[in-house]
């Protein structure tokens, strides 16, 4: 089972210059990714961008679910006002 701050930690090492905050039980996690890379990019794009970091643990398995918000670091100070 795969907790969510192993989580955190592979997105933010396979998407250098991000943040994340992820919650979760074990097997279904939710994350809140910040990126300056997703700036211009249709939400689609940045999805796959995530799980492209993510990739080998979604292929083994290891990670079963993942909702997330992704947003730049302008909407994300949006956000937080």
């Amino acid at each position: 089972m795969m907790e969510p701050d192993r989580v955190k930690q592979l997105i933010e090492n396979g998407m250098p210059g991000s943040r994340a905050e992820v919650s979760g039980d074990g097997h279904h996690f939710q994350a809140v990714i910040i990126s300056p890379d997703f700036e211009g990019k249709p939400i689609l794009e940045r999805h796959r961008m995530v799980k492209a970091a993510l990739k080998e643990h979604f292929d083994s398995g290891e990670l079963h679910a993942l909702s997330m918000q992704t947003l730049t670091p302008g909407q994300w100070e949006e956000r937080r006002q």
